[in-house]
C-alpha cells in the first residue's frame, strides 16, 4: 500500500507560518535542553537570530510565547493526554502548534502535526476549561498572564560600526535615514538608536558593516587595546562579536587567535567572522586551558581577551531568562544554583591565572556577563598574589566611569562595572598590565609552578609531575623550548590606548580601504 503524501504547505502566510513553527521547536528544543543541564548553547535571542533561521520574526514571537506560556500548555495536553507515542519525541513542535492553536492563529491547518492537534481541539478546549475552574478564574486571558517579574528594560539598541568596512560618519548617515541615531558618549564606533528599534534585517546588519552588540559587552575589548601588529588570543570566542571587534580594532593587522570549546558553537563564530570582512583571524577548536603557551604562536601572543563562561546573571533580562522554565531559582535561595556559581568560579579563576602565564602576555582583560561577587571580584584576588609574582598590576580601564569594582579588596577600585539598572546590563572587567620588569624564565616557571592547587590545572590522564598550562618538563627543557619568552612590557596601559581611541577620533575613523560605500 502506498505511503500517505504528507500535506504540502500552502503558498503565502500559511507557508511561512508552517515553517516558522518547526524554527521555533527547533529553537525551543535547544532552549530547554540547554536549560535542563544548566549549559546553555546560546540564548533565546541568539538562537532566533541565527542565520539559519529565515522568518525571524515570527519565530521570536512563537518561542516567546510558547515559553510563556509553558507550564499552562504542558497541563492541557497532560489532561488532554495528546502527547504520547511517536508525538512526545516531537513534543516541542506539539507545544509551538497547540499554542497557535488554541491562542494563536485561526487557520493552522498545513502540516501532518497541525492536523493531529486540530482533531483534539475540542479535548484541548475543554482541558482548558477545567483549568479555569480550578484556578478559579473566569476567563483564559486571567490563565495566561505572566507569573514573574522582570525589571524595566527599556535600553536603547546599540550599534557597533565595523570599521573594516565602513566608518562611523558613513553608518551613521545611513542608519539616520530611517531612525532616530546618535554617538555613544563613551565607545566611539557604537551607535545608539531608540529602545526597540528592529535592525536585524538592515543591509547593514545582514553584511557586516555594523553589529548589534550591547555597549557593556562592547567595553572588554576596548579595554584590552591590542596595537596593530599584534598577535591576539580570544580565549572563549563564540559567537564572535568580540573577535570582530579585536581585528577592527588592530585595522585589520596582526593576528587574532579565536579559541572555542564547544564545536557547536564553532559555526556560529565562523559566520561573524565571515560577516566581519576579517581576514587575520584564525579559529582554534581547543580548550584554553589545555593551550600549551611555549608553543608558536602561543609563545608570541601579547594581549588576551579571557570572557570564559558565566551565570550570564548580568543579562538575563535581555537574554529573557524569565521565560526559562528553570527562572526563579536564584543564587540567594538555591543550592543548585550556588554550586553552580561555586564551579564556574573556580573554572574562571584557572583560566585567569592560565592567561596571566603566558609568557609574552602583556595585557589580559577578564570579563563577564554576571552581577555575582562570587565570579568578579573574588576570582580577580584569587589570582593577585599570582599576577604580582609575574610582575602584572590592575589598571583602571575607563576613568571616568563612575561604576567601579566592590570595596572588597584593596585595588578594587580599578575594576569596572555597569549597572543592572542605571546600564540595563551587568558586566564586568578587570584589566591586568605587566609592568616594564623583566623576571628571568627560570623564576618564573617556579613561581607558576608553585600555584595554590586551587589554581592549577588538573588533568588526570598524565602523571607527569607539577604542571600549569604549558609548563611541564625541566627548567633546562623550558631554557630549551622555542618560546625564549623576552617579557617585553608595554607603556602606561591605558593612557595611549584611551588618546587612541577614547579621545581621537580623527585618528581612529580614517576610511579604511575596500569599505564598503553608502555615503558620498
Amino acid at each position: 500500500m502506498a505511503a500517505k503524501k504528507k500535506p504540502t504547505p500552502r503558498r503565502g502566510g500559511e507557508r511561512s507560518a508552517y515553517f516558522a513553527r518547526r524554527e521555533a521547536a527547533k529553537v525551543l528544543r535547544s532552549v530547554l535542553n540547554g536549560d535542563a543541564k544548566r549549559k546553555a548553547v546560546a540564548s533565546i535571542k541568539s538562537l532566533v537570530y541565527s542565520p539559519s533561521i529565515k522568518n525571524k520574526k515570527a519565530t521570536f514571537a512563537l518561542v516567546c510565547q510558547t515559553l510563556k506560556n509553558l507550564p499552562l500548555l504542558k497541563k492541557i495536553l497532560a489532561k488532554s493526554g495528546l502527547l504520547k507515542g511517536k508525538w512526545k519525541r516531537q513534543g516541542e513542535l506539539i507545544y509551538v502548534v497547540t499554542y497557535d492553536v488554541l491562542f494563536g492563529q485561526a487557520a493552522v491547518s498545513t502540516g501532518v502535526a497541525e492536523q493531529f492537534v486540530l482533531k483534539q481541539k475540542n479535548a484541548l478546549q475543554s482541558a482548558l476549561v477545567q483549568l479555569c475552574a480550578k484556578k478559579n478564574v473566569k476567563n483564559v486571558e486571567d490563565l495566561l498572564k505572566p507569573n514573574y517579574r522582570t525589571l524595566d528594560h527599556s535600553r536603547p539598541r546599540y550599534v557597533r560600526v565595523n570599521s573594516l568596512k565602513i566608518d562611523v560618519g558613513c553608518a551613521l548617515q545611513e542608519l539616520a535615514k530611517t531612525n532616530e541615531v546618535k554617538m555613544d558618549d563613551l565607545v566611539l564606533d557604537l551607535l545608539v538608536l531608540p529602545p526597540g528599534t528592529d535592525l536585524h534585517d538592515h543591509p547593514l546588519v545582514l553584511n557586516g558593516s555594523v553589529f548589534l552588540q550591547s555597549k557593556a559587552s562592547c567595553m572588554p575589548a576596548i579595554a584590552l587595546g591590542p596595537e596593530p601588529g599584534w598577535m591576539v588570543l580570544d580565549a572563549c570566542s563564540a559567537p564572535g562579536n568580540k573577535t570582530a571587534q579585536l581585528t577592527a580594532l588592530m585595522q585589520g593587522r596582526g593576528k587574532v587567535i579565536a579559541c572555542e570549546l564547544h564545536k557547536d558553537r564553532i559555526k556560529v563564530l565562523e559566520d561573524t567572522i565571515k560577516r566581519s570582512g576579517a581576514s587575520n583571524v584564525e579559529i582554534l577548536h581547543e580548550d584554553f586551558l589545555k593551550i600549551n603557551m611555549r608553543e608558536a604562536p602561543f609563545s608570541k601572543v601579547r594581549a588576551i581577551l579571557l570572557d570564559p563562561s558565566c551565570s550570564g546573571s548580568g543579562t538575563a533580562i535581555d537574554r529573557l531568562d524569565h521565560l526559562l522554565p528553570s527562572y526563579g531559582t536564584g543564587l540567594s535561595d538555591d543550592d543548585a544554583e550556588r554550586e553552580r556559581a561555586k564551579k564556574l568560579a573556580a573554572f574562571q579563576s584557572r583560566a585567569l591565572a592560565h592567561a596571566l602565564s603566558f609568557p609574552s602576555v602583556e595585557r589580559v582583560v577578564y570579563s563577564t556577563c554576571s552581577i555575582h561577587q562570587i565570579e568578579n571580584e573574588d576570582v580577580v584576588n584569587s589570582v593577585l598574589p599570582l599576577a604580582a609574582s609575574l610582575n602584572f598590576e590592575l589598571a583602571s580601564p575607563f576613568p571616568q566611569w563612575p561604576r567601579r569594582g566592590l570595596p572588597v579588596f584593596e585595588g578594587s577600585s580599578h575594576l569596572v562595572r555597569t549597572d543592572m539598572v542605571q546600564d540595563k546590563e551587568g558586566f564586568f572587567i578587570a584589566l591586568f598590565v605587566r609592568k616594564k620588569v623583566a623576571i628571568p624564565l627560570e623564576e618564573t616557571i617556579k613561581r607558576v609552578e608553585n600555584l595554590p592547587e586551587s589554581l592549577k590545572l588538573n588533568n588526570g590522564s598524565r602523571k607527569a609531575g607539577p604542571r600549569f598550562g604549558g609548563f611541564t618538563g625541566s627548567i633546562d627543557q623550558a631554557k630549551n623550548s622555542t618560546y625564549r619568552s623576552q617579557f617585553k612590557l608595554p607603556f602606561c596601559p591605558f593612557l595611549k590606548m584611551s588618546q587612541r581611541l577614547l579621545f581621537s577620533p580623527e585618528m581612529r575613523y580614517k576610511k579604511p580601504k575596500n569599505s564598503v560605500q553608502y555615503c558620498a
